[in-house]
Formats: C-alpha cells, structure tokens, sequence
C-alpha cells in the first residue's frame, strides 16, 4: 500500500512540475512574441531615400531587433517634427535645415543619422533657357515652399556665380519639377537623384546646378531625426531602431537591384508611376548613401558646422521672438551614439 502511495505521488509531483513547466514556457513564448512598437514618419510618399527601412522590415531586421515597426504615410510632406515633439512618432526622415532651425526654439530635434552622406540637390532650369550660369537667375522667379532658409541659399548660389541675388519668389503648389515644367517658374531646388533622373527619363531636358558646387557648404540631407527626450528616456529602443536600419541600407548599398524591387514590393500598389525609376535612383544613390571610410549613417563633425553656420549668418535661423540668432551649438544638432 506504501508503496502505492509513493508511486501516486510520484506521478502527481511530476504531473504539477510539467504544468508548471508548461506554464513557464507559455510566459517565455509570449514574452518573446511581445515587440516593441516603434513609429516612424516618412517625410513625404515612399521613395529611395526611404530604401533601407523598408528592406529592413520586408528582411526581418526590426523582428530580429523585437521591434514592430510601423511606417507612417506623409503624402503631403508636411514637416516631420511635429509628430516627434507631439510623440506621435519615435523618430522620422528630416533635414538639416529643420533640426538648425529647431535649435534656436524650445523644441530641439536631433539627427540621429545621415540617409545620404552627401547633399545630391541642384537647381533645375530648362534646358531651353540656354542658362549656363547661376548668375543668370537674376531677375528670374524661384519655386520654393516659402521657407527662409531657401532664399538665403539661393541668393547665395546666384552671388557666387557672379550674381546680385536678385530674384523673385513664389511658393508652388505643384510639384516643383511641374512647375517648372509648366513655366510657372525659372528655377526650382531638387534632389539630383529622384527627381533629375525622373526628368530625363520623362523626357523633360534641364539642366542642373549641384548646389555644392556652386557656393552652399556640403550638407546631410536628409536625415533621420528623434527628439532630446526620445533619445534620453530611450536609447536601447533608438539603439535597436538603427541596428536594423543600418543593416537595411547596408543590404540597398550592396544590392541595389534587389533593393529596388523590396521598395516596390512593400509599398501600395500603384506608388510607383515609373518602376525604372526606383531602379534608376537606387543605383544612383549606391555609393551616396554612407562615406567611403564610415560606416552607412555615421555624420562627421564639418558637415554639421558649415551649412548651418552659413544658415545662421544668412539671418535664415530665427528665435521663438522671430528675431535671428547670432550662433548656435552645433554639437546637438547630431549624434552618432546609434551607428555602430
């Protein structure tokens, strides 16, 4: 009879350890099923700017890294720092003029890392202005977004090349590349790599002016930006963030084919007018996208200094009183402390 009982409590004791057991790696299981959430906000509709995080999602980066990540559409490009200091996204593709104006506010923004290592934007005339020097701009009409900052780097360009920067304004409400087109206007900024190659390919013939090359200190645009707070209450969120990402622009680095097709095969249907184009501009922006000798987002100290030093002698940075600044701190505009 002993016996019998050891034997039933045997199987009893060991019935309560599996359940046990079995409880713990439910927990564990669930445990590991529970992401992070992390809310990122394009800063207009989906392009090769925006390659690397897509192909970090579509390859299982952001799962890797116990992150779900959620894409926030911004088809009317409005400006992405509201949703950051509203903490309605964790971070988001920005620019450098944004994070320098914000800087001379109570609500600063800072670039976590650089999308592209070098500015590809040019002014863009028609080719049949038979324009051949920014000096020619005089007197001629820019389309813009109405910002300060894009006229005081227009004049600037016009004045290197010989120019008084005299010119006029007016704020598109078009695309600017359809502007130009139209001839609403004379001259609009762009970026060389999308909407330059998207002009040759539709057969519209400009020319183009890299604003590098013509008086404006060389700049990161565009970043990916978070707010001081988000970094500080954070950082290991941040950190695993752009882990994944790095990893995804590295992939489009090294596979700009494939990258290509991630974009296209993880946006809506219909995004793309002209495909080759994604495969145009993905190819373009292979050796653009990190330094020669940095890893893909790492921001070097000069390219943080010049422009917006020239930003805030242009008068382009002003105060919560709207006056404009004498100077700001140029070290927390940027931090490297998430590229590894």
């Amino acid at each position: 009879m002993k016996k019998i009982i050891a034997v039933v409590l045997v199987l009893v004791a060991g019935a309560a350890f599996l359940m046990v057991q079995a409880s713990n790696d439910d927990q564990n299981n669930s445990s590991e099923t529970q992401k992070d959430k992390f809310r990122f906000s394009l800063d207009w509709v989906p392009n090769t700017n925006h390659t690397g995080v897509y192909v970090a999602q579509a390859n299982g980066y952001y799962d890797e890294e116990n992150i779900e990540l959620e894409i926030l559409p911004n088809p009317n490009a409005n400006p992405t720092d509201g949703l950051l200091l509203e903490d309605k996204a964790d971070a988001a593709i920005g620019f450098t003029e944004g994070v320098t104006t914000a800087a001379a506010s109570d609500s600063p923004i800072t670039s976590i890392a650089a999308v592209i290592s070098t500015n590809t934007s040019a002014l863009a005339v028609r080719a049949s202005d038979n324009i051949d020097s920014l000096a020619e701009l005089d007197g001629k009409t820019f389309g813009g977004f109405g910002a300060d900052f894009e006229a005081a780097a227009m004049k600037a360009v016009i004045k290197n090349d010989g120019g008084k920067g005299d010119f006029k304004s007016a704020v598109v409400s078009t695309g600017p590349m359809e502007a130009l087109e139209t001839g609403n206007v004379d001259f609009v900024w762009i970026f060389e790599g999308w909407d330059g190659l998207k002009a040759k390919r539709d057969g519209f013939d400009v020319k183009l002016f890299p604003v590098k090359e013509h008086g404006l200190p060389d700049y990161y645009t565009p970043n990916i930006v978070a707010t001081p707070a988000k970094i500080e209450s954070n950082p290991d969120l941040l950190k695993r963030f752009m882990r994944a990402t790095q990893k995804g622009y590295q992939f489009a680095i090294d596979n700009p084919d494939q990258a290509a097709k991630i974009l296209i095969d993880n946006t809506d249907k219909g995004t793309f007018e002209d495909e080759g184009l994604v495969y145009d501009s993905q190819k373009y922006l292979t050796d653009k996208y990190a330094h020669a000798d940095k890893p893909w987002g790492f921001q070097k100290a000069e390219l943080w200094q010049n422009y917006p030093q020239f930003m805030v002698r242009s008068g382009a940075i002003l105060d919560t009183a709207g006056k404009p600044v004498a100077s700001i701190d140029n070290s927390k505009l940027y931090t490297n402390q998430f590229v590894e």
